[in-house]
């Protein structure tokens, strides 16, 4: 009875936990949202068009090599 008991109150607690969760996810969305949009790091690549010298592709080749190895450093951690 006790392991019932148990799972019922964890499973209720859980479930108010997770709607008051949701609740303010919602009322602070617009919030977030702005958030996340000015931390998200834009990368300046130039047009498809342009005239890129090799000098240029190759920098740019080294500075995305440089981002993808600080994301792989950090998701090791």
């Amino acid at each position: 009875m006790a392991f019932n008991r148990d799972f019922l109150m964890g499973f209720v607690s859980g479930t108010v936990v997770g709607a008051v969760g949701y609740r303010l996810y919602e009322q602070n969305n617009g919030q977030l949202r702005s958030l996340v949009q000015n931390n998200v790091p834009t990368l300046s690549f130039q047009s498809p068009k342009a005239d890129l010298t090799i000098e240029d592709l190759v920098s740019q080749k080294e500075r995305l090599e440089d981002l993808i190895a600080e994301k792989k450093a950090t998701a090791v951690r």
